[in-house]
């Protein structure tokens, strides 16, 4: 999912402007080592340091091979390589939003690594992660970070209340009410962003649209119960109302962290700040559960995260190169670096040491990761959540009724995707 990127990205932004790509133009020096470059995604801040330094382990083990890494702001990096990669000046590598992999792959900005020493050790990593690297039957990314959503709550008052993670939604209204009762605090507080409430359509067994049928689905019976669900968990006791302010999401981290509210639903990406919170200064109080089931018993969330994605213009000497980095980067060992370093989750079952499942976040969303559901290989997926935030703050905002809201979602989701039916 999403990930903040600092502001002070500025530097970055400027080394973006001067970094040669896609090897044409990478300066190489006539028989000297061949530089590839890399454009990473990541929190600047927080995960960037543990990339480079696994960019020198590469470089020290690879001496033919020099790494130019330049970190990208993650709401920026889509048009950015989309623009590159359309003047054949994009970077070798991309660490790409699963969302992204099948959107570039149909452009051919992607090279197919099926076969390739990139995926030499495809069995161990996560099947349903593989399959959504895929776009008409090739995988066109190597699966480096994942993540999903799960109920988070704060055991302590989960206990002084006496009630235990909820398996349904009913069953958090129910708990959110005896633990305002029982604390003063409020039991759940929940996000108005459409990734967020992804959760409920799964729960009716529903999703936005239907690929097989090429339909759009947002205003099906199953969906407007789904959302019906959503809407109702921001009034009644213990269920804190919805927040519409563009710092929501803030707010619900800055709630939760500190203790004045027992639960919402986030994902690993924020381990580390849940552990800076002082509700958390004992890691062992964080509890993740799966995410609430609906009516159907249904139960999941998406899955997020991203892929190493090498670039189809790229030259042969400069594949090749990619191919041993993608391979360097996405093996156990880094892996398990990563996992440690930035408390994000492995896409391989065995980088899941005993060192990574000491922690109790990663630990707890592996037992989730299960119920994830991968998206499906359609292009434009990711960006029919836009419609959908657009409207649902209205929603919970109290300015457009349930129905209005969704049926201005359909309108322009039918935009996105115009081959399919309503």
């Amino acid at each position: 999912m999403r990930r903040g990127i600092a502001a002070t990205a500025l530097v970055a932004s400027l080394a973006l402007a001067a970094t040669a790509c896609g090897g044409s133009d990478s300066g190489d020096e006539a028989g000297g080592p061949v530089t590839i470059t890399w454009w990473d995604t990541s929190n600047a801040t927080n995960e960037a340091p543990t990339y480079q330094a696994l960019v020198k382990e590469f470089e020290a083990a690879n001496k033919d091979i020099k790494v130019k890494y330049v970190n990208v702001p993650f709401d920026q990096a889509q048009n950015k390589f989309d623009t590159a990669a359309g003047s054949k000046g994009a970077p070798d590598v991309l660490r790409s939003e699963v969302g992204w992999t099948p959107a570039f792959a149909k452009k051919g900005f992607f090279a197919p690594l099926d076969g390739t020493e990139a995926l030499a050790e495809q069995d161990k990593f996560q099947p349903s992660l593989i399959e959504q690297a895929k776009y008409e039957g090739k995988t066109y990314g190597v699966p480096f970070t994942t993540d999903t959503l799960a109920l988070v709550y704060n055991k302590e008052l989960f206990e002084k209340a006496g009630v235990e993670a909820p398996k349904t939604w009913d069953e958090l209204k129910k708990a959110a009410a005896t633990i305002k009762d029982k604390t003063g605090v409020d039991g759940y507080w929940g996000s108005t962003q459409a990734y967020y409430a992804q959760s409920f359509l799964y729960g009716e067994g529903t999703d936005t649209v239907d690929v097989d049928a090429k339909k759009i689905t947002v205003t099906s019976p199953e969906a407007k119960k789904a959302y019906g669900t959503w809407q109702g968990l921001f009034k009644g006791k213990g269920l804190h109302k919805a927040d519409t302010t563009a710092d929501a999401y803030a707010h619900i981290q800055e709630a939760f962290v500190s203790g004045k509210v027992a639960s919402i639903v986030q994902g690993p990406w924020e381990i580390t700040n849940f552990y800076k919170g002082s509700a958390f200064k004992d890691k062992n109080n964080l509890g993740i559960a799966t995410v609430p089931a609906g009516s159907t018993g249904k139960a999941g969330a998406p899955t997020g995260g991203h892929n190493l994605s090498v670039y189809a213009g790229s030259d042969k000497a400069h594949q090749e190169a990619s191919l041993k980095f993608v391979k360097f980067m996405t093996s156990a060992k880094a892996q398990e670096t990563i996992a440690l370093k930035n408390n994000t989750l492995p896409t391989r079952d065995d980088a899941y040491t005993a060192k990574v499942k000491a922690d109790p976040g990663i630990a707890g969303y592996q037992g989730v990761l299960s119920a994830a559901q991968p998206r499906p290989a359609l292009p434009e997926y990711s960006s029919l959540w836009g419609p959908l935030d657009d409207e649902l703050i209205k929603i919970a905002g109290g300015k457009v009724s349930l129905d209005k809201g969704l049926g201005n979602a359909e309108t322009a989701i039918a935009k996105l995707v115009p081959d399919y039916s309503k």
